[in-house]
């Protein structure tokens, strides 16, 4: 089949690619209907999908993942740059010579007997002066069906990238046998590539999603002056009509993706405010002509975990995924070919087939202790399903950014919400973010996980140097630059109860943040930056909320802050000389202030 693209570069290193790995067979994904159909249909008839209920669930499909490649897996995931040092102590790195002849034997023929997909595709609205172009190589039809919701896909996605560039991600991939030992997906950051085989699992193998959009893109952003990080992008629109958007970065476990897609409680929503998602995972932020930050989400569907997500969790999640939606390890209802999984409903099927592929009596079987969905199940669904899209999802210029957010999950330590007292203390608030571990997570319960930014998983470089581009882009934007928060939804009593509602309550601490980016309201100085008096945050409708409730959930407990600085300066330590001396300087003030 004859390329879509007369760009040299392109033909070049496919023909590379198919050099290598000799497929049967060779398509170009043009992008038609026409074309998903026929593969939909052969992934059908050969078992690798099953189609749902065409009535409930329109345009569906199932799909399950051996056992072995459930997750994403970071102990064999690698950044490959020909210094150490510029992969830094939180990743895990290889010499790319090294790598390359380690892993260009196991694609050698891997495709033999296989036909091999070639998908173009745009992370970003077409015609973006913020999108980036990569063509991915893969042996797997679920691949290419998933980069179809995932990403702006097919022909047109060269459209950016023109006759003669060379600046496009190349992405190989193939499932191989699905041999966890031998696993890799490979990051080279100087080469603009990324090799993945023996998975067949969407985060390792969707090639656009955090290997491109987050570990290649955010070397990328620091050479070109730019970020790319793991934060969704929120509009908040007044009774006026006015929108605000902000960004936000949590760790896994920390209600992103509710907050990307907020109902707010009936007291805003009578006033008639509204919230708009342009983004629930990835933003791409880059200075825009007038000085502020503008920010697209690269993908074009998302990629949700399933288990927990309901119509009271979250409705909008929920409701994106009823029509044209690829299910993967979750359970299957063999009355009527549905989907199912934990907290769904209290209804579990009794007919059901779990999602290793046992048909069982559901009721029965989770009596005994097991689960019918795998609890890294997954929808991924288009964006456009979505009741509250943004009317800017596309808009080629993105949107301006008033606040960024951070938060994790503390049970004492952090109050519900602060605002740094500038940028560069801000990039501090951002590094030592943290989470305590909860039961869901292996180990012990309680212990504090750093992870900067939500990035630790997903810098494609050095993080001090990461930081230090942070420090940079500060200085870029002066007075101009978004308002950086913390918040933490986590706060426990001494029961272990979580005394802030969440969920849709949290809209009363965003109009506090964005009444912050207004000047419109006061606030209170204390050690670890500014906070909000309590009478501030709006507490009407909440029953067990009040604002002497507030008073509590804004308690800086000096004594655990100071220990949590001990923490910040064995995090530290790891990245000797490239930790920027601007964060020493961000906390030593803290203790200072803490006395």
């Amino acid at each position: 089949m004859a390329s879509l693209t007369k760009n040299p570069n392109v033909n070049k290193w496919v023909d590379e690619m198919i050099a290598l790995t000799k497929p049967d067979k060779v398509v170009w994904i043009d992008g038609s209907e026409e074309q998903l159909n026929v593969l939909r249909e052969e992934a059908c008839s050969t078992g690798e999908m099953i189609k749902l209920n065409p009535e409930k669930l329109p345009g569906c499909l199932y799909h399950r993942t051996l056992p072995n490649d459930v997750a994403r897996v970071e102990d064999r995931t690698f950044i490959c740059t020909s210094k150490k040092e510029d992969a830094g102590p939180t990743n895990n790195w290889c010499d790319p010579k090294e790598m390359y002849a380690k892993l260009t034997p196991m694609y050698d023929g891997v495709m033999k007997g296989r036909t091999m997909y070639v998908i173009p595709y745009s992370m970003g609205p077409i015609g973006s002066p913020l999108a980036k172009v990569g063509v991915e190589v893969t042996d797997s039809i679920y691949v290419v069906l998933n980069m179809a919701i995932m990403t702006r896909m097919g022909e047109q996605a060269f459209e950016n990238l023109g006759d003669t560039s060379n600046d496009f991600v190349r992405g190989l991939h193939s499932k191989a046998n699905v041999d966890p030992e031998n696993r890799y997906i490979v990051q080279f950051p100087e080469d603009n590539t990324i090799w993945s085989i023996n998975s067949a699992y969407g985060g390792n193998v969707l090639l656009g999603k955090k290997c491109f959009a987050l570990r290649i893109a955010s070397y990328q952003g620091k050479n070109e002056g730019w970020m790319a990080e793991h934060m969704l992008i929120l509009g908040i629109e007044k009774p006026n009509g006015e929108v605000k958007y902000v960004c936000a970065a949590f760790p896994s476990a920390c209600g992103k993706t509710n907050l990307a897609m907020l109902i707010p409680p009936e007291v805003y929503t009578k006033k008639g405010y509204k919230v708009w998602t342009v983004g629930d995972d990835i933003a791409w932020l880059k200075p825009g002509e007038d000085g502020r930050l503008y920010a697209i989400n690269p993908e074009n569907g998302f990629f949700g975990v399933a288990p927990g997500t309901n119509e009271k969790s979250n409705y909008n999640a929920l409701a994106s995924t009823r029509k044209n939606t690829i299910f993967t390890n979750v359970a299957i209802n063999n009355d009527d070919m549905t989907v199912w999984w934990e907290k769904l409903d209290k209804n579990p099927p009794v007919n059901a087939t779990e999602w290793k592929g046992t048909k069982v009596n559901g009721p029965e079987y989770i009596a005994a202790g097991n689960k019918l969905a795998h609890p890294n199940s997954r929808f991924t669904a288009p964006a456009v399903n979505c009741p509250c899209i943004s009317p800017e999802f596309n808009n080629p210029k993105g949107v301006p950014v008033s606040a960024i957010i951070f938060g994790g999950r503390r049970a004492k330590t952090a109050p519900l919400v602060y605002q740094s007292f500038n940028w560069q203390h801000g990039t501090f608030v951002g590094s030592i973010m943290a989470s305590e571990t909860t039961a869901a997570a292996a180990g012990a319960v309680g212990v504090v996980r750093r992870d900067p930014m939500a990035m630790l998983p997903f810098c494609g470089y050095n993080m001090g140097d990461y930081w230090a581009h942070w420090l940079e882009m500060g200085k870029v934007l002066g007075d101009k630059a978004p308002k950086i928060f913390n918040v933490n939804w986590f706060r426990t009593d001494d029961e272990g109860n979580f005394i802030w509602p969440g969920f849709g309550d949290n809209m009363r601490v965003l109009d506090w943040i964005i009444k912050r980016c207004e000047d419109a309201v006061d606030a209170v100085e204390t050690p670890i930056g500014y906070e909000p008096k309590p009478e501030d945050i709006n507490v009407e409708g909440l029953e067990d909320v009040t604002t002497e409730t507030v008073k509590g959930l804004l308690s800086v407990d000096k004594d655990l802050w100071k220990e949590d600085a001990k923490g910040i300066h064995e995090f530290y330590a790891k990245f000797g000389d490239k930790l920027p001396k601007e964060l020493e300087f961000e906390l030593e003030g803290l203790e200072a202030r803490l006395g």
